[in-house]
């Protein structure tokens, strides 16, 4: 049996890795500042993650949601202590696009209403639902088009969103905390705060979709906390479980749960949720959060001056190097040359930078000699 071919794939085999390193079958090292599209957030093979995996494999891997689990209730304490939303619900799933499509099913729920709004440049996942929100109709397939309304707005385009809004015909308006796919652009605070009051006066939820930007990669436990607002849905995935599946969202107080309203058969399973807590342990009895707004300013500073470099994008360890010209060639020598991943966009000039979140300058500093050196 073959593969069913639809990803392009770097011709390495990664058999092992530790920290922020990733080793081929011939025991090459890499620098991985991609961490597998910014899912390693607490560095690969962590000693606390691993303990607490194996603990858990060695009691119980899973059951189903219809037995009591206490690990699930140890995850949202946790959780609440550290995201700022102590009296949010959490719904365990797992991955980044189920949590959005939860989310914005439960928009609808709540209010009656179907229609939603996003921003150009979007990518929120490849689910059904998702795909409508996503500003890349080439990823959608004819079953899931136009199966409810969405209407794309410019990001930071107020005046445009107050429009849209003002039929009092809007579900939600679902934003990510920092573009990750679309290229490293982020909502302004001005512009969340708005938003977000408009919302309000509209009776349309506020989700804001945190899979990439959450979990400490922006320096705040979300990136949208760099901004005065709550909202009334954040969608987790990425960093949650260090590459264990795991995505849940939290949910505003206000909104009533109901037997059947969401449903999962794997979502807040034991191992799930193991890996979960290890993450949060680590977070904070490491400090990363504050790590990646220390390194992401030492990488920033380092780089601004650098001939050749339009901008720097992002906040914290998310972060999006803009050059003058298209990224690939660079991207492929750092890879080839220099044993070092980074990551894409639909940004065809932008390098993604995405490392676990407990670099240390001295880690990073192959990265700045490299661009130092290729881009002279």
């Amino acid at each position: 049996m073959n593969l069913f071919q639809v990803y392009p794939r770097f011709d390495i085999n990664i058999t092992h890795a530790k920290g922020v390193e990733v080793f081929d079958e011939n025991n090459t090292n890499y620098l991985d500042l991609y961490g597998g599209h910014g899912v390693i957030s607490i560095g690969h093979s962590h000693p606390t993650y691993i303990d607490r995996l194996t603990k858990q494999l060695n009691e119980i891997g899973f059951y189903s949601n219809s037995i009591l689990m206490p690990i699930q209730d140890e995850l949202a304490q946790k959780l609440a202590e550290q995201s700022g939303y102590p009296n949010h619900q959490l719904f365990l799933c797992n991955s980044g696009a189920e949590a959005n499509e939860n989310a914005l099913k439960l928009a609808s729920f709540h209010n009656g209403k179907s229609k939603i709004i996003a921003f150009k440049g979007s990518f929120h996942g490849r689910t059904a639902a998702t795909l409508n929100v996503t500003d890349n109709e080439k990823l959608s397939a004819a079953i899931n088009k136009n199966n409810f309304e969405v209407v794309f707005v410019e990001l930071n385009d107020i005046d445009a969103l107050k429009k849209e809004l003002s039929n009092n015909d809007v579900s939600a308006v679902i934003v990510e905390g920092i573009q990750g796919v679309g290229g490293l652009d982020q909502p302004s605070s001005s512009f969340l705060e708005a938003t977000s009051k408009l919302c309000k006066q509209f009776d349309a939820l506020l989700i804001l979709d945190e899979i990439q930007s959450g979990y400490g990669r922006s320096g705040k436990f979300f990136a949208h906390q760099h901004s005065n607002i709550e909202a009334d849905i954040i969608s987790m995935a990425k960093g949650m479980g260090n590459g264990f599946p795991i995505g849940g969202i939290l949910i505003h107080p206000s909104i009533e749960a109901k037997s059947g309203m969401l449903g999962t058969t794997f979502g807040g399973n034991h191992l799930a949720c193991a890996a979960g807590i290890a993450v949060l342990d680590t977070l904070k009895n490491e400090q990363l959060t504050a790590n990646a707004t220390k390194i992401g300013n030492f990488l920033i500073s380092e780089l601004q001056s650098l001939t050749g470099i339009r901008q720097i994008k992002g906040k914290g360890l998310m972060l999006g190097v803009e050059l003058n010209e298209a990224v690939a060639p660079l991207r492929t020598k750092l890879l080839k040359e220099y044993k070092i991943f980074t990551g894409a966009s639909s940004n065809p000039n932008l390098l993604r930078i995405l490392p676990p979140l407990g670099i240390t300058a001295t880690e990073i500093q192959p990265f700045i000699d490299a661009l130092k050196t290729e881009l002279a």
